[in-house]
């Protein structure tokens, strides 16, 4: 899956993702800083991945926890600090959120900071870190 927006790709393409952005990204993060670079590249392996693309550069990512049927916990997003407020973020959490594989599951995510980012898209606080999304459809067999 690809979306455009503006002059950038969001792609959940995980042969793309840049994993030496991530790690430095994580290595600067307030959750992550002290996560072994083993463990970043085993997390990437083992979840489904969102990168943002300016033309070849990894420039934001996402990634999300799942049992694949009923919930998902999304983690380690960003945006790299040089492409902020251009509404990348927003767009990478409305194409996560409006997957068909996970619009109707439950959502769950921490945070410390970013509320305003996520609330938009339905998720709701609980507590003062942790936010959490109803299913917003209903799955037919």
């Amino acid at each position: 899956m690809e979306v455009t927006y503006k002059n950038y790709v969001i792609s959940d393409d995980k042969a793309r993702i840049d994993v030496q952005t991530v790690i430095d990204y994580l290595a600067r993060s307030y959750w992550a800083q002290d996560r072994p670079v083993e463990t970043i590249k085993k997390s990437i392996e083992n979840s489904a991945c969102y990168g943002v693309y300016n033309g070849e550069q990894m420039i934001g990512f996402a990634r999300i926890i799942t049992d694949g049927a009923t919930m998902y916990y999304l983690c380690d997003v960003f945006v790299l600090e040089a492409y902020r407020q251009q509404g990348i973020s927003k767009k990478l959490m409305e194409t996560i959120t409006n997957a068909p594989q996970f619009e109707w599951m439950s959502g769950l995510l921490a945070t410390k900071d970013a509320h305003g980012l996520y609330e938009p898209f339905g998720y709701q606080r609980e507590g003062e870190r942790f936010m959490r999304r109803a299913p917003q459809a209903i799955k037919k067999n």
